[in-house]
């Protein structure tokens, strides 16, 4: 399969902590991707170096062949690279369908304005057809600070999809909802990515959530990666037990 992103090398420190240690990887088009490993292991290291929000001390990162290791996140952003984050990044006044539609005029690079706002130009239609993708239509119009935290993310991960990316980065998409939600949360997801088909790279700690929707696990762990490949075969491997999962599966 082809890759869509390749990273070479890649070196990060902060201060004595190592970040990324000689980091190679490759995330083949139209995989599920989950990056694993505890607190500080180099995920979201990883997920920034990706994104633009870091740059690399050394080595290289290319998106589609395409060196992107020195270019700010608006430009990786638009060379297909779109992300949601841990804490939802949402405008808390603006309703879910106002959210969106200031997503989706970023990503046509349109400029927003008293005299052009956000749900002009066809904009709110496209709005309301991602947050259906999601099943929040019937959110459309409530101001986000109303939602709970779960639709919170579902919204923040459709603003990313607005972007219609090549990759799609996910960090902890499931963190902060009920036990009893995260496999609805996650299937919505799921769904709502598909007609895309958008590569997904997505960090978890839910090794449920992981065994379920990834069809390739990599493992981190003080900066390196220790393990690569199906679930089933990187959740028994010793070192992830001893170092990611402390024996729990």
């Amino acid at each position: 399969m082809t890759a869509v992103l390749s990273a070479r090398k890649l070196n990060k420190r902060f201060g004595a902590v190592v970040a990324a240690d000689d980091l190679s990887l490759d995330i083949a088009a139209g995989q599920k991707v989950s990056l694993i490993g505890a607190n500080g292991a180099g995920k979201t290291t990883f997920v920034n170096l990706a994104t633009g929000y870091l740059k690399p001390d050394s080595g290289s990162i290319a998106l589609d062949g395409t060196d992107i290791g020195r270019r700010s996140p608006r430009s990786v952003a638009r060379l297909g690279i779109s992300r949601s984050f841990q804490i939802p990044q949402l405008f808390v006044d603006l309703t879910a369908v106002e959210n969106l539609a200031v997503a989706i005029a970023g990503a046509r690079s349109e400029a927003l304005s008293l005299r052009a706002p956000a749900e002009a130009g066809g904009r709110r239609e496209q709005a309301v057809e991602f947050l259906d993708r999601f099943g929040l239509a019937g959110q459309a119009d409530r101001p986000i600070f109303e939602l709970a935290g779960g639709v919170r993310k579902l919204v923040d991960i459709a603003m990313a999809l607005a972007r219609r990316p090549k990759l799609l980065l996910l960090d902890e998409p499931t963190s902060g909802v009920s036990a009893e939600e995260k496999f609805a949360t996650m299937d919505r997801v799921i769904h709502a990515v598909a007609p895309d088909a958008a590569t997904i790279v997505f960090v978890e700690h839910d090794m449920e959530i992981v065994s379920r929707y990834a069809d390739r696990v990599v493992a981190f762990y003080s900066g390196r990666i220790i393990a690569d490949g199906a679930p089933g075969s990187v959740l028994g491997d010793p070192d992830v037990r001893r170092y990611v999962t402390g024996g729990l599966r």
